[in-house]
């Protein structure tokens, strides 16, 4: 983090932290806590690095900055105000409509508690650019997907209050049209505005070609999910530890303030963590097995009938000669990936708090 981006951050979060803890310098709070964020210090050695009267003083600071973070950063994952940016960036990788990506990243807990392997699940949707666009966090991870979607606020805002994905509906090329959805992997039941991959309970049933081609972009959609985890805990290498018991039940709360101050250093242009993200693989769930939603099926073919069209396009330019020319700059354009686009270089060690 720059010293421009720690001042912009330190601004935001001046008044909440001068009253909250008024005998202590609010730079030094909030340097503090971004170093325990980012290097998992102990209270002991946080205390002894920045002038703390004690271990308990140095945690009621970093609490206290976790909450003024989660107060005032908060408007950092309100989609709604952005989806005209989301549906174009999700153009560029031929997803129109598209408004997100759901999945969930996994916390690891010790103890007896959440069972043996225990962790806690957080639901969340990103965009194109790997921003948190939605945040739900502490489920635990003996509950089946859907039963954690169906209580978060983002599934209340589409099915109940129906304050969300209303937008306009998109033409597609053969005519056809889609409402605005997001993706979801196949642990979610398929519905009008969450669409899931195909799958094929019987191993002997093959996919076709647009189904394929379906699958094929939204595994790499789904990837975005998996990358900004990845990143939040590589930047925050306190969430990539596993978490004593008894402090299970802070444990949501710090991962959201990790998520939103992942959200306003992409917002300040600051470089982000990418190392070994590509090699993080998606956690894994049972597939739903409840009812399928037959518009949420005819929305996911007419999806998958575009790609077949889009892809074919590429292979069209990939093999014609007189195209040779221009179609590795088109290629570009229609295969564009959001980890190509210069947000995410090696880490830069924050020279406000080193």
């Amino acid at each position: 983090m720059s010293q421009q981006t720690f001042s912009h951050l330190l601004h935001t979060l001046f008044p909440a932290l001068s009253s909250s803890l008024p005998s202590i310098p609010p730079d030094s709070a909030l340097a503090a806590a971004l170093f325990r964020l980012s290097h998992g210090a102990s209270y002991k050695s946080l205390a002894r690095r920045f002038g703390f009267p004690s271990s308990t003083d140095a945690c009621r600071v970093f609490y206290t900055v976790c909450k003024a973070i989660n107060e005032n950063l908060g408007n950092l994952v309100e989609f709604r105000e952005n989806l005209e940016r989301i549906v174009v960036g999700f153009g560029w990788i031929s997803l129109p409509n598209c408004c997100g990506v759901l999945g969930f990243g996994r916390f690891d807990v010790d103890g007896e508690l959440l069972g043996g392997n225990g962790s806690l699940l957080v639901q969340a949707l990103v965009d194109s650019e790997g921003r948190f666009l939605d945040i739900s966090a502490g489920w635990h991870s003996r509950m089946k997907p859907e039963s954690i979607l169906y209580q978060t606020k983002l599934f209340i805002g589409v099915e109940e209050s129906r304050e969300l994905l209303n937008g306009p509906v998109y033409e597609l090329g053969d005519g056809n049209y889609i409402p605005q959805y997001i993706l979801g992997n196949y642990c979610f039941p398929l519905m009008p505005w969450l669409i899931t991959p195909y799958v094929r309970n019987n191993e002997e049933d093959s996919f076709s070609s647009a189904e394929k081609e379906f699958n094929v972009v939204h595994s790499r959609a789904m990837g975005l999910v998996v990358n900004a985890f990845g990143r939040v805990k590589s930047r925050w290498q306190l969430l990539g530890r596993r978490w004593k018991e008894e402090c299970i039940e802070f444990l949501p709360y710090v991962i959201v303030t990790g998520c939103l101050l992942h959200n306003f250093l992409i917002k300040f242009s600051e470089p982000l963590p990418d190392d070994d993200v590509g090699c993080l693989k998606e956690e894994e769930f049972p597939v739903f097995e409840g009812e399928v939603d037959e518009t949420g099926r005819g929305i996911r073919d007419f999806l998958a009938e575009h790609l077949s069209r889009v892809g074919g396009v590429r292979s069209g330019l990939r093999n014609c000669p007189r195209c040779a020319g221009v179609s590795s700059g088109l290629r570009a354009a229609l295969d564009v990936q959001v980890r190509d686009r210069g947000w995410w270089i090696d880490p830069i060690l924050t020279r406000a708090i080193a």
